[in-house]
């Protein structure tokens, strides 16, 4: 939790402006409660109450040979798998497992984000699973990534990704700190992500994978739909945008809310809405994704409503209107 508080901390201290950015027709519906005329850590709040929420099936590790393989299909042969690191496509049906009885067995699951690091949550979370080479994954172990050029391998205690796949790796990261709050720097840092998420732009076989894990997990990897999105939170080189541009700087009155005490020491808090807001809904989730409370056509009373018997820890409170949303980071003590 230091570690989400003291980045968050870096992130308020950013100031770049912006203009507001569209998704395209065919994501609009799902990135619909996200307000993309936020910056710096409003919004990289309200994409991570969106990814939150939007992952409706909590995959066991178990259950990723269900998925797994057709997220990482060769896009010139579904019958294969293609690895990550060294660019092999492989036939799908060689996967290490002991209850399968095909032979050779010759690549694993490899875990971007080590799994000795994760959560149990994130443990199963395809948008971090690759196929990899047994020997290769083995090689990479639970070493963080470091920078280097031309093909994957071992750089001192550390390992390069190689060319092909830096990108590929930093979206990853990226989106496992958004939905897990999994620290950068337990696998190398954000500065590197971002330089690798500018330097190796999106590929067709990662946007497949996001189409294929979001129809299984129900939520998707916003860094792949957008790397710009990264250059909005956390600024640095622009990376590329691949979504229109809207000409505005407005922000919505719901800005305007005020939560307080933040941070809280009595275990709740008061939302307070400007005069002229009609609210027709209150989420608060934590920060691994469980629902806390949440109230529909929100009764307020003079323009104040009280959430109680709160635990500590750091929660996302989502307000909603009928047009848009904004999304408050809120720290229990």
């Amino acid at each position: 939790m230091v570690k989400k508080l003291f980045l968050l901390i870096l992130l308020a201290n950013l100031y770049t402006t912006f203009s507001q950015i569209t998704p395209p027709s065919e994501l609009q519906s799902y990135y619909s409660g996200v307000n993309f005329s936020l910056t710096s850590t409003q919004l990289y709040d309200d994409l991570a109450t969106e990814t939150i929420a939007k992952h409706s099936n909590i995959l066991e590790y178990t259950e990723r040979h269900n998925y797994l393989y057709n997220a990482d299909a060769d896009l010139n042969n579904n019958s294969n798998v293609i690895l990550m690191y060294n660019s092999e496509s492989r036939d799908a049906r060689e996967y290490l497992s002991g209850s399968n009885s095909y032979s050779p067995q010759t690549f694993n699951t490899e875990h971007v984000y080590p799994q000795s690091l994760i959560g149990n949550t994130a443990r199963g979370d395809l948008h971090h699973l690759r196929t990899c080479d047994v020997s290769i994954n083995s090689s990479r172990g639970n070493k963080p990534f470091t920078n280097g050029t031309g093909t994957y391998g071992n750089k001192g205690d550390s390992w390069y990704p190689g060319d092909e796949w830096k990108g590929d790796v930093a979206r990853m990261i990226l989106y496992l700190n958004l939905r897990y709050n999994e620290p950068f720097s337990d696998v190398g840092s954000l500065n590197l992500f971002l330089q690798w998420n500018v330097d190796d732009p999106v590929s067709d076989f990662e946007i497949q994978r996001n189409n294929v894990i979001a129809n299984a997990q129900g939520n998707r990897n916003p860094f792949i739909d957008n790397p710009y999105l990264a250059t909005i939170i956390w600024g640095g080189v622009a990376a590329e945008n691949r979504w229109s541009t809207l000409n505005t700087s407005n922000y919505d009155n719901l800005n305007s809310t005020v939560v307080y005490p933040n941070p809280s020491s009595t275990n709740s808090i008061t939302i307070t809405i400007p005069n002229e807001l009609s609210i027709s809904k209150i989420t608060l989730y934590s920060v691994i994704g469980s629902k806390i409370y949440e109230e529909k056509n929100a009764n307020f009373i003079n323009n104040t409503i009280r959430i109680k018997e709160l635990k500590s820890g750091i929660y996302l409170l989502k307000i909603e209107n009928t047009t848009s949303s904004i999304t408050k980071k809120i720290i229990i003590r």
